[in-house]
């Protein structure tokens, strides 16, 4: 009898050790449950924070939608989340949910009291102090900072919640997880909003550039156009014309002034009897080929023709000294005199061989720009005036048979430079007083 109920006691003994073990076995497992079923919490939850917070780029859309899930997920009835430049505490966004108006208006003229805050507790700290300096209701629980970029921190402020008095370490673990989420969602809208800023600017850049290059284009054109005017309008003008027009565009062209130049005439002698002879065309490309000929002559001695007629042209020479334009004026007579020789000589079979004579005188003598002014408007011309020109005119009017006549002014100049003779003193038309003269030889 002693030994069963010793036996029994024994089992007794044995199968209260296997219920408290058993019992122990089943609180862990429930404990394991339990945290197994809150990991799936925060997962699902961190997913439906992820798929709100993500599906928007405009960050007060995302703070709201995590203030949302916050205070659905923990049952709590006011919270706010805000960003704010922590150099300055500017507000850039601030969403707020179960607070009165007057209170969200006075913490947000409170938040510059949170710039510089040192640390991620401080913020807490700074936040909680003014909801109670302030005497704002209801009280903030639960402050969580986040920090989005240099330039912008947030905080997620929660008042308390309805069922538990006191937020758990689970709880504050998942609030953080969704601070953090919260952050890179909204570092992604600004990222974004950048882009899009970025994008908008490139695009008002391309439109400049392309207005630029359509500016560009049009100058362009301008200068292409000036360019054919230029040219074209080189071969109506003289050269000295077309340095003036370059020197001032703008139209400031100074008048005549008087200069020290050697000026040329030449004419083609009976170009009146030839044109009757053999008609206007014909004595047109005539002419052409001869002084086509005439003009190498002339721009090689950086002669400058001013004007022309239909048979002979007057040419001016400036260049150098009164000594150098001098011989440069005779050399190109000489030149001129040789080229129509050979002309002749080419066209030998026409019956109608070309006589030029010319005329030359040196010394002062207005020259550039003469301006006329009439009830039509203003016209101008540039040529030479002066009894230097008058000379040169009358002496080319005297020559005859393919004389070249020089004034005495000229023929100093060019002394021991060309073989020279004595003329005499000649009465020339509409000249007061006789002029003494002299002819150039032809070379050897």
């Amino acid at each position: 009898m002693n030994q069963d109920g010793h036996f029994l006691g024994l089992q007794t003994q044995n199968l209260d050790a296997e219920l408290i073990r058993l019992s122990a076995s089943l609180k862990q497992s429930e404990r394991i449950q339990a945290e197994l079923d809150r990991r799936v919490f925060h997962l699902k939850t961190l997913y439906d924070v992820s798929k709100d917070l993500f599906s928007s780029v405009e960050p007060e859309t995302i703070l709201r939608n995590g203030l949302l899930m916050a205070m659905g997920n923990f049952g709590i009835a006011e919270g706010f989340v805000a960003l704010v430049d922590p150099a300055s505490g500017a507000v850039h966004h601030i969403v707020s949910m179960g607070f009165e108006e007057g209170d969200a208006v006075r913490f947000q003229e409170d938040l510059p009291a949170l710039r510089a805050t040192p640390s991620p507790g401080g913020w807490a700290s700074a936040v909680k102090a003014i909801f109670r300096q302030g005497g704002l209701s209801p009280a903030v629980e639960l402050v969580v900072p986040f920090e989005v970029e240099a330039d912008c921190t947030g905080f997620l402020a929660l008042g308390k919640k309805l069922v538990e008095k006191d937020y758990s370490d689970n709880d504050r673990e998942l609030i953080d997880t969704l601070a953090n989420n919260l952050a890179v969602a909204v570092k992604n809208a600004r990222s974004f909003s950048k882009i899009k800023a970025l994008n908008v600017q490139l695009e008002t850049t391309n439109q400049d550039l392309e207005k630029t290059l359509s500016n560009l284009q049009a100058a362009l054109r301008k200068v292409e156009i000036l360019e054919s005017l230029k040219s074209n309008f080189c071969k109506f003008v003289p050269a000295s014309v077309t340095r003036l027009v370059e020197k001032s565009p703008t139209g400031e062209i100074l008048e005549a002034q008087e200069r020290d130049v050697t000026v040329l005439f030449l004419d083609i002698e009976g170009y009146t009897r030839l044109t009757e002879q053999i008609g206007a065309t014909q004595i047109n490309a005539l002419t052409e080929r001869y002084f086509s000929v005439f003009m190498d002559a002339i721009f090689e001695n950086n002669g400058d023709v001013v004007e022309t007629a239909g048979d002979g042209l007057m040419v001016l020479f400036l260049t150098g000294d009164a000594e150098h334009h001098a011989l440069e004026a005779v050399r190109a007579a000489q030149t001129i005199m040789a080229k129509t020789c050979q002309v002749n000589y080419e066209c030998r079979l026409d019956l109608h061989p070309i006589v030029i004579n010319i005329g030359i005188c040196s010394g002062q003598a207005f020259v550039g720009a003469s301006k006329f002014e009439s009830l039509y408007g203003s016209r101008w011309t540039y040529t030479s005036h002066g009894t230097t020109t008058n000379v040169a005119a009358r002496l080319c009017g005297h020559a005859a048979s393919g004389a070249v006549l020089v004034s005495k002014s000229t023929a100093e100049r060019v002394k021991g430079h060309f073989d020279l003779t004595p003329l005499g003193r000649l009465a020339l038309k509409n000249l007061s007083e006789k002029v003494e003269v002299f002819a150039l030889k032809e070379p050897a």
